[in-house]
């Protein structure tokens, strides 16, 4: 099966109902995008399947045939990931960091779909856990993001 990872085409050899993680990381040897839990439940994995947040873990593989697949090395390639990754920074959001390139998912597919978001919108939004409880700092980057 063929996919469209971060603008550039793969063949897949693995079984389609292999979670899209275990063929980013095992098969094309893509390691930013973190395994957490293994349930959809913690959100390390979060990738964007055509701008939209999943989460990869549970998410097999012949599932997402034809769409196009973005993970955290190619987020900068998009202007609104690039000011989302730079909110990151600016407000020193990472502790340990583990969690982070699924939170940097999750914000920008919400900042993709609402530019202008409230703190109820980036509460309903960013449901990743995050075991150092940097929320704040991430709530901060986010509306860091939304003010321009």
């Amino acid at each position: 099966m063929d996919v469209t990872i971060n603008g550039k085409a793969h063949r897949i050899t693995m079984a389609d109902d292999t979670p899209l993680l275990w063929v980013i990381r095992d098969e094309l040897g893509m390691t930013g995008t973190k395994y957490g839990c293994g349930i959809a439940q913690c959100g390390a994995c979060t990738m964007l399947i055509d701008g939209q947040a999943i989460r990869s873990c549970v998410t097999p593989v012949g599932s997402v045939a034809g769409q196009s697949i973005t993970t955290i090395e190619a987020i900068t390639d998009d202007a609104v990931g690039r000011r989302v990754v730079e909110a990151w920074v600016a407000n020193q959001v990472p502790q340990c960091g583990y969690c982070q390139s699924g939170q940097v998912m999750a914000a920008t597919a919400l900042l993709k779909q609402n530019l202008k978001p409230n703190d109820q919108d980036v509460s309903a939004a960013m449901t990743n856990l995050c075991r150092c409880g940097t929320y704040n700092a991430i709530a901060a980057a986010v509306r860091q993001v939304a003010q321009g």
